[in-house]
């Protein structure tokens, strides 16, 4: 109470990056408890430079505070300087390294890519052509990484190659170039990194697309120059029903307090209307009373409540820390040479198909794995001369249904306008574009082709999951992508699934198994019943527009193969 009884004001920097996920629940939580200690309405100041909605964010951020709220932006109609923004396709990793290589000598180059594999493996190859290069991601050591970027910060000719965790405002000094492999899945994140060129005087913001991989990184990347050249940026919009974080709140204020009274303790919890609203429909009553019935907390009988013994096993004593993170996070292994803490690694990364020790890549070189401690989730290792390889879990998001409408218009012909298409990079694109010349705008499609029937919805992951999870036969058994769901070859036909798309309804269908699979692994899921677990994992990966979007559309038929009909 007295560390925090001065608190008055609280700035969030890049509050679009809490906005958007559950850490920005967590914070405003923790915020309306600090508020309730200091006893005063605490001022929230939130700085971003990217945000599609302003308005609905600051509503977001408000919480309870009763004080006036406004949004503080830059007068329009100034005079704006147009980003050169290039799209190449140079079809590899290698051949984007020779290119970046090539490019800008003499500059300070950031270059983004999606997964922290994909960094290390570009890394290695830059190292080859003696470029000064650097590292960062969130699974080096944290004196790693800092000492990677202060170095960065202070050369020139040199180029450093991270992932998002370079998107905010770390200081890395003046940029002189922003490198983007393949590319990001949200406008928001585009402008960030684009955001990182063009302050000093004299310089223009910039970003070149180097596309790595065949067919649809490419597209993604023109559909989504597409969308932010037509202005488009995605609303930051907190994830629906946090139920699970209510929970946490309850036992990170009983642990603070020792023991609460269990008919005052929604004063405080219950300051957040996210979490007022669920307290008020009857889940916050539900949710307590299965922390009491699991063990979670224990109930005198008179009506304190205090840690159980399932709670101090899960999260009291030294297991407190797991309440200060919204977010589960795979058990990683500390790699260590000597006693030099190079980084973390996932452990399908440690050891090769027949159960040897493995040569990986981290901070950009090559290390052979010589022990293990299974244990402690230790590894030691030491410097190799042969390539390696690395895995982590968890790389990679879904595409929003407007992203992929996008790269339907993209596939039918349009080409993203503000963008400089390499000669490549339009070479490629025809190619792709004959291959789906059946592709029309706002028209989804039902092929056959060699891998068997599809119907191309360019809806998304998670309103193709929810589509799926009401099509019983009619689905070919395999998972949805973010553009098409495989079909059953040998019971659906045209009649079969013009039915089904006409008695679609976004409203009532089954929970998909992306639910399940997230009700499994979402955090503080040993907190909260079972229904209603489920109930957070299927507000989070329903996607009622998408698929409301889908049904809206014309649905028409390819011809096959063989030039019949289905």
């Amino acid at each position: 109470v007295e560390f925090f009884s001065g608190v008055r004001v609280v700035v969030i920097d890049e509050i679009h990056s809490f906005g958007g996920d559950d850490r920005g629940w967590h914070l405003l939580a923790v915020l309306e408890r600090i508020s309730s200690v200091t006893g005063r309405d605490l001022q929230r100041i939130g700085l971003s430079a990217t945000v599609g909605e302003p308005e609905r964010l600051l509503r977001w951020m408000t919480g309870s505070s009763k004080g006036p709220a406004r949004v503080v932006a830059p007068e329009s109609g100034f005079n704006v300087v147009v980003p050169e923004v290039t799209l190449d396709h140079v079809g590899s990793l290698s051949n984007a390294a020779t290119v970046i290589s090539r490019l800008h000598a003499g500059e300070k180059r950031l270059v983004f890519c999606d997964s922290r594999a994909r960094v290390e493996e570009l890394s290695v190859e830059l190292r080859k052509y003696g470029i000064n290069t650097f590292v960062s991601h969130s699974s080096l050591a944290l004196d790693e990484r800092r000492r990677a970027e202060e170095a960065f910060s202070q050369a020139s000719n040199c180029v450093i190659v991270s992932t998002s965790t370079l998107e905010l405002g770390i200081d890395v000094g003046d940029l002189d170039r922003v490198i983007q492999i393949d590319s990001p899945t949200t406008v928001a994140g585009f402008l960030q990194r684009l955001g990182r060129t063009g302050r000093r005087q004299g310089t223009v913001r910039n970003a070149l697309f180097l596309s790595t991989k065949p067919d649809f990184e490419l597209v993604r990347a023109a559909g989504l120059l597409s969308l932010w050249n037509s202005g488009f940026v995605e609303p930051v919009e907190g994830p629906p029903k946090p139920y699970h974080l209510l929970a946490q709140q309850i036992l990170a204020y009983v642990l603070q307090e020792g023991s609460i009274a269990r008919s005052r303790w929604t004063e405080v919890v219950g300051r957040l209307p996210v979490f007022a609203e669920a307290i008020e429909a009857g889940l916050g009553l539900q949710i307590l009373n299965y922390l009491v019935d699991s063990g979670m907390l224990f109930d005198d009988g008179s009506g304190i409540l205090s840690m159980g013994p399932s709670g101090e096993k899960s999260y009291g004593y030294r297991h407190f820390m797991s309440l200060t993170s919204a977010f589960t996070s795979n058990p990683l292994f500390v790699v260590r040479h000597g006693s030099k803490e190079i980084g973390f690694l996932d452990p399908v990364s440690l050891l090769t198909p027949d159960r040897g020790f493995a040569t990986v890549l981290l901070s950009g070189h090559a290390w052979k794995v010589t022990s293990i401690d299974w244990d402690r989730h230790f590894a030691w290792v030491e410097p190799a001369s042969s390539d390696g390889r690395s895995k982590w879990m968890g790389d990679g998001q879904p595409l929003s249904a407007q992203l992929c409408d996008s790269i339907r218009n993209v596939l039918a012909g349009q080409d993203p306008g503000g963008v400089t298409l390499t000669k490549r990079a339009s070479e490629e694109l025809g190619r792709i574009r004959s291959q789906f010349h059946w592709v029309q705008p706002g028209k989804t499609a039902i092929t056959l082709d060699d891998t068997g029937k599809r119907w191309w919805t360019f809806a998304g992951l998670h309103a193709n999951a929810s589509i799926m999870a009401g099509m019983g036969e009619l689905l070919g058994g395999s998972r949805p992508d973010n553009l098409s769901i495989k079909l059953n070859d040998e019971s659906v036909n045209s009649e079969g699934i013009r039915t089904f798309h006409k008695e679609l309804d976004a409203a009532n269908l089954p929970i998909s198994w992306i639910a399940a699979d997230l009700a499994a692994n979402l955090k503080f899921n040993d907190c909260l019943p079972e229904d209603i677990a489920l109930e957070v994992a299927g507000a989070r990966v329903a996607d009622p527009a998408g698929v409301q979007r889908v049904t809206s559309e014309t649905l028409v038929t390819t011809e096959v193969l063989n030039n019949e009909r289905y």
